[in-house]
């Protein structure tokens, strides 16, 4: 399936008629007809159910059309970067990120990216692990800075930038012990409110296998999928929470932050940045640099 077979089926399903699509294409409708016929033809299977009503997607056409929009978004992109940089304008830079990157390491890193690249546009996407994963395969982002370990089927590179240690989130009415620190076994108590497991799996199992290992038993209560939803189910009492410890620059009434005094054996909120690796060098590998230099 070439390119101009791509937009013509994808033209159709938005459109939901050939004739709609034809104009949108710019196209005779019967040029349109024939191509998708020739298609159907050499695939072996219908893609549309045509009426006078319309055309609308056989289930073949839908198990595909997302994979169609993802690869023409894909092409999009390549050829408006090569164009802006060949004419020396520049280009965009597409970034993942979890939030635990918004504390300290993305701004700065993009401050002394900027100051060396001024003519590179930032789009910055927050996402959770899980998603930040589909998009680097998809394509849709240049570069991610997530929370490793994680599987990812495409060749990457990857950046260790660091780790920090869990702190605990519960609700500022609790009284803390007068160390200012809690237990594990409280926490255990009182439940955790964590990220889903398909969202950062390996982490969550060391986290939980860690407070068992240390006697206790204890549960994810509540699920959430950003850490400021974590943050306000915490408030609202749902259960308490461990987070990196840079969290404490995010400020949410009803939420105190305390360290873990006897959490040695907990593991670590590590964060890394995984981007593709190319034959030739581009904004996510210069963007890779800054990460690792100590000026960033």
């Amino acid at each position: 399936m070439d390119t101009r077979q791509m937009r013509c089926v994808l033209a159709i399903a938005d459109s939901g008629s050939l004739t709609r699509a034809a104009e949108t294409l710019g196209l005779a409708q019967p040029a349109l007809t024939q191509t998708i016929n020739r298609l159907e033809a050499e695939i072996g299977t219908r893609l549309f159910v045509r009426s006078r009503r319309g055309a609308t997607l056989t289930e073949a056409g839908h198990a595909i059309i997302d994979d169609i929009r993802a690869s023409l978004a894909y092409g999009d992109v390549a050829l408006a970067r090569a164009r802006a940089i060949g004419t020396g304008i520049g280009g965009e830079l597409t970034i993942g990120f979890v939030s635990h990157a918004l504390y300290e390491v993305l701004p700065r890193a993009l401050r002394r990216f900027r100051a060396l690249h001024p003519e590179v546009q930032f789009l910055l996407r927050e996402m959770n692990n899980a998603e930040q994963v589909e998009a680097l395969e998809r394509g849709h982002i240049d570069i991610a800075l997530l929370h490793p370990p994680v599987s990812v089927n495409a060749r990457v590179h990857e950046l260790k930038l660091g780790a920090e240690a869990m702190i605990a989130a519960l609700p500022s009415a609790f009284k803390v012990a007068d160390d200012g620190c809690v237990s594990l076994a409280e926490l255990a108590q009182q439940g955790l409110v964590w990220f889903p497991e398909r969202q950062v799996s390996g982490l969550r199992n060391e986290m939980l296998s860690a407070i068992r290992s240390a006697g206790h038993q204890v549960a994810v209560v509540q699920e959430a999928n950003r850490t400021l939803t974590v943050l306000a189910a915490v408030a609202a009492g749902l259960g308490w929470s461990l987070l990196p410890r840079s969290v404490r620059a995010l400020h949410h009434d009803g939420v105190r932050y305390a360290e873990v005094r006897d959490g040695a054996c907990l593991p670590s909120y590590e964060l890394a940045a995984m981007w593709r690796a190319r034959s030739r060098p581009g904004f996510a590998d210069a963007f890779a640099a800054v990460l690792a230099s100590r000026d960033a």
